[in-house]
């Protein structure tokens, strides 16, 4: 349910500028919403953002809308009102090694049947696109070295947050047949930058006190994004003619070896390489087994690579920043972060 709008600021662009288009961001606090939305202002357009902290402070001059829950969407009236685009990021996330026997239902209570009736009713007050993040969890959980996943491959997911995302896919792409709102998926592999958590932190931490690690032998690929490269994307989808009723892959376009990324993170923080002890990997998978971190152990030892061609030239897009330069932003966060 809706309980406060904040009003709008201020419009400093120049009479003479056309009218930009109006969005409106869920998940509009989280990584990726966070960057998104104050770089959507900087372009110019007219953007809402649905959030659930009613202490959400910053200096955008732009639309709150507070919510309940993800699942507790309510009417959406004044959000919706005179949008042009949705931009839908607010998710339940992918926890690793989910142990809730109900996990798929949760996931689906938020991923599918909130996502659904946000389209829904973005869809009834005449919003002509619907951008949906979803994830390469739809495509799978690993690929064959050199064998990269591609936008228009059967699907198959593994995990609840997986099936999720599918379904929701599935949902939309059903609904934008039914109303004729243009729906846009994009599916993108471990997003990582300043302020990222989880494990790639834990690694940059690692790294950072210089402790060794046991991956010198790994030889993988893997496909990463930098933020800013996912939201360069994100907003190109917003208008462009060939995006619509498209899924589209998205990546830094250059797969790297955990051993790699070790030694680019390590090099970053310390001005040296990581200490990277050559365990042959046979050796490490049933270490990780033994653990009770067989997930863990696909991320570092196991391939996930993305094509990302279609993305590129369907529209003419190529990732602003390099994976060099994105570790580098990354790192040099982290640093300023612990001084």
């Amino acid at each position: 349910m809706i309980i406060l709008i904040e009003p709008f600021g201020q419009n400093n662009l120049l009479m003479s500028v056309p009218k930009v288009k109006s969005v409106l961001v869920t998940g509009a606090s989280g990584f990726v919403g966070s960057v998104l939305v104050p770089e959507l202002s900087h372009r110019g357009f007219d953007v809402g953002r649905l959030v659930r902290n009613k202490n959400h402070q910053d200096n955008l001059k732009i639309k709150n809308f507070y919510i309940d829950d993800l699942d507790n969407l309510g009417d959406l009236n004044e959000p919706l009102k005179d949008v042009d685009v949705v931009i839908h990021l607010a998710a339940r996330v992918h926890v690793m090694d989910e142990k809730r026997s109900d996990a798929l239902a949760q996931c689906r209570r938020i991923n599918v049947e909130s996502t659904l009736n946000l389209a829904l009713q973005a869809a009834s007050f005449g919003v002509k696109r619907f951008v949906f993040l979803s994830s390469i969890k739809v495509n799978g959980e690993l690929t064959k070295k050199y064998k990269p996943f591609r936008a228009d491959d059967a699907s198959n997911p593994q995990d609840p947050y997986g099936v999720s995302k599918f379904e929701a896919e599935a949902g939309l792409i059903k609904l934008a047949n039914k109303t004729g709102m243009e729906v846009v998926i994009i599916r993108p592999p471990l997003v990582y930058g300043p302020g990222v958590k989880a494990n790639f932190l834990n690694m940059i931490k690692i790294l950072h006190a210089g402790l060794p690690l046991p991956f010198g032998s790994v030889n993988n690929k893997r496909s990463l994004v930098f933020i800013d490269n996912l939201v360069d994307l994100i907003i190109k989808v917003i208008d462009h003619p060939g995006a619509s009723g498209e899924i589209f892959l998205v990546s830094d376009d250059n797969d790297v070896s955990t051993s790699r990324l070790l030694n680019v993170l390590s090099l970053g923080l310390r001005g040296r390489k990581a200490r990277l002890i050559p365990l042959p990997e046979s050796l490490l998978k049933i270490i990780f087994k033994v653990l009770g971190k067989s997930s863990l152990s696909d991320r570092l030892l196991g391939s996930l690579q993305l094509d990302i061609e279609k993305t590129k030239n369907k529209l003419d897009w190529v990732p602003p920043v390099t994976f060099d330069r994105g570790i580098k932003i990354t790192v040099d966060s982290y640093l300023n972060s612990v001084r």
